[in-house]
């Protein structure tokens, strides 16, 4: 198991991403269902693949757009891709880590990514949710919802019978006829 940093590997891989002409959005997305599978396997240094699995987390339907982007992201460096002939093994993958100065480099010049070791402060400007906060919510819309319900059906007659045939019900309903 090797020591990936998820978000330094994130960020440093979509830095590649945005310098890369050579990529579509299919791309990304086989990417990053590789990256989830390599999560699942504890960030292996190489693991096997299930062609339908890495397909339906990539929202990829066709197996030729699937073949043609691994084989590429491959060539062009991102991947390692060792194709398996047997349906029962599954193709091998190597993932790079992106995230630290010690992985591989697509462009050597631009290895300059930036990232620090400490958390980033983010300004929050949203409210801090407590229960307190969430119940009053809901008490409000509660009240909302009640009060315009009330309005719209002020003037309706209920004919609606509790457990029962909710489907024709009338004072003047005929309970010989079929529904």
């Amino acid at each position: 198991m090797e020591n990936i940093n998820y978000i330094k590997h994130l960020n440093g891989i979509f830095g590649q991403f945005s310098k890369d002409d050579r990529l579509n959005p299919t791309h990304i997305s086989l990417y990053m269902a590789l990256f989830q599978l390599w999560n699942y396997k504890l960030f292996r240094k190489s693991f096997h693949i299930d062609r339908e699995e890495a397909m339906d987390l990539a929202k990829i339907g066709s197996k030729s757009t699937y073949h043609r982007c691994i084989k590429e992201l491959a060539h062009w460096g991102y991947i390692v891709y060792t194709p398996s002939h047997n349906p029962y093994k599954g193709s091998r993958v190597k993932m790079f880590d992106f995230g630290t100065s010690n992985g591989q480099a697509l462009y050597p010049s631009r290895t300059q990514i930036k990232t620090s070791d400490g958390q980033a402060l983010v300004p929050n400007n949203k409210p801090i949710q407590t229960p307190k906060n969430i119940k009053n919510h809901l008490k409000q819309k509660k009240n909302i919802k009640s009060s315009f319900m009330s309005f719209e059906n002020r003037n309706k007659p209920n004919y609606a019978v509790p457990n029962g045939d909710n489907l024709r019900t009338t004072p003047d309903k005929d309970y010989s006829e079929p529904l």
